[in-house]
C-alpha cells in the first residue's frame, strides 16, 4: 500500500495541528523539508514578513529521547519549537525552546522560542527551499508519477 494510503502516524497529526494553527497566524508551512544533507525537520513555516520557525513533533518520551539532532535545527530557524500533545511530559523539553501543545486538529503556543535571527545569506537559502520544496509536493499531489526524489 502506497504511504499516502496508510494511516497518519502520531507525530503527523501533531504536525496536522500545527500547521493548521500556524495558518491561523498568517504563517504558511510544510512538512519534511531538508534544510541540510542528514537533517529533516517535521514542520518549517514561513511567516508573513519572512520569519523561519523550526517545529519538532514529539509523540512520546521515547520519541524524544531518541532525538540526537535537534540541536542541529536550530541554526536552520530564526525560532525552534517541539510540538507535543497535552499528555506528554513537558520537563523534559529545553526551556529555552518554544513549546506548543497539540492535537490533530489545533495547536496553541504555550512558550514563544527565543528569536535568533538567520544570516540574510542563510534565510535567502532557506526560503529558496521551502518554494522547492512547496512547488514539488504540490506538483506529486496533481502528478502520480512525479517523484519526489528530490526533497
Amino acid at each position: 500500500m502506497p504511504d499516502d494510503l496508510q494511516p497518519p502516524k502520531p507525530g503527523q497529526l501533531l504536525a496536522r495541528g500545527v500547521c493548521r494553527h500556524l495558518a491561523g497566524l498568517d504563517f504558511v508551512s510544510v512538512e519534511e523539508l531538508i534544510p541540510a544533507p542528514g537533517l529533516r525537520v517535521d514542520v518549517m513555516a514561513l511567516g508573513p514578513k519572512g520569519e523561519v520557525w523550526v517545529i519538532e513533533c514529539k509523540s512520546s518520551r521515547v520519541d524524544f529521547t531518541s532525538d540526537h539532532k535537534w540541536q542541529n535545527y536550530l541554526e536552520w530557524c530564526d525560532r525552534y519549537f517541539w510540538a507535543v500533545d497535552e499528555d506528554f511530559p513537558t520537563e523534559l523539553l529545553p526551556e529555552d525552546t518554544g513549546l506548543i501543545i497539540a492535537d490533530a486538529y489545533d495547536a496553541e503556543i504555550l512558550r514563544m522560542g527565543p528569536e535568533d535571527k538567520l544570516a540574510p545569506a542563510r534565510r535567502k537559502v532557506m526560503v529558496q527551499k521551502f518554494a522547492r520544496h512547496a512547488a514539488m509536493r504540490w506538483h506529486a499531489a496533481r502528478d502520480p508519477g512525479f517523484s519526489l526524489s528530490g526533497l
